[in-house]
């Protein structure tokens, strides 16, 4: 029998496939300003290249591979409840069972459902805006999106649309408008939702939710959100991309972190699959 190629499989079954994540490499924005900055470093190469900028050498023979040094919260990623809260039993502020879920033990199911997606790119407009404050999605957000296309229900994924990915996340000086220049209040910062929109979202049975900004927590008081969501058992999935690709409702969403034993996170890959036509 002749085993039809994954992509073809999903086009004549009426999907399109959706990459949803950031590109990771030293010259973007994908590091947490003040984290472990991302490296990739090539090992061993096929053979030895002397005499370049960065010598090539193959001290292991005829294949190429490298070396990666990052933070568990690079690039496209989801935060695990233990995150923001600390385990329970450690006697430490705002300790509970939720702190004691790490990256290895979230339900990949938490992280997979019907994708409604709340289009907010207003949120992102420089025009009267302050610089290093966020501007928040809230309850009212969730209430009109469902008035135009329908309730939220419990196992869908939330994620909230602000091209903030499309403005910022660049090479160079210009991607220091990501997330370094709105930390530093030289620029806008990037949308994030409020506690009342968190409210909403629990209130519905929602597990997981995400934006294409840098983090889920507001630029200027990011611990509120993280704790009303995390303390829930609930996971945030930060640094999307792409979002533009996904209709409101009817597309599904997927990722799939690194299976990190005892991680307040990982990176890892997101997709959308949306149907054709």
């Amino acid at each position: 029998m002749t085993q039809i190629p994954p992509s073809t499989w999903l086009a004549t079954h009426g999907w399109q496939v959706a990459d949803l994540s950031l590109t990771i490499a030293s010259s973007l924005p994908c590091s947490w300003p003040g984290h472990m900055p991302y490296q990739h470093r090539i090992h061993n190469w096929f053979v030895d290249q002397p005499g370049l900028p960065d010598e090539l050498v193959s001290p292991e023979g005829g294949y190429y591979t490298a070396t990666l040094v990052m933070d568990e919260h690079v690039g496209t990623h989801f935060d695990a409840p233990s995150h923001r809260i600390a385990p329970s039993g450690s006697g430490l502020p705002d300790a509970g069972p939720a702190g004691d879920v790490y990256a290895d033990q979230v339900a990949l199911t938490d992280f997979m459902g019907p994708a409604k997606v709340l289009d907010l790119r207003h949120l992102a407009d420089p025009a009267g805006g302050t610089p290093g404050v966020s501007r928040y999605a809230t309850a009212a957000d969730v209430e009109a999106f469902e008035a135009a296309h329908g309730p939220i229900e419990p196992g869908d994924i939330v994620l909230i649309r602000s091209d903030w990915d499309v403005l910022h996340y660049k090479a160079g000086e210009a991607g220091l408008a990501y997330v370094a220049w709105p930390r530093q209040g030289k620029s806008l910062g990037w949308p994030a939702p409020d506690v009342s929109f968190i409210d909403a979202l629990a209130d519905r049975g929602v597990r997981c939710t995400g934006s294409d900004s840098p983090s889920m927590g507001s630029v200027h008081d990011g611990a509120p959100a993280h704790f009303a969501a995390l303390s829930r058992g609930m996971s945030f999935i930060e640094g999307l991309g792409g979002l533009a690709a996904l209709p409101p409702v009817g597309a599904l969403f997927a990722f799939l972190g690194l299976k990190l034993r005892g991680g307040s996170g990982a990176p890892g890959r997101a997709i959308g699959l949306v149907p054709a036509g």
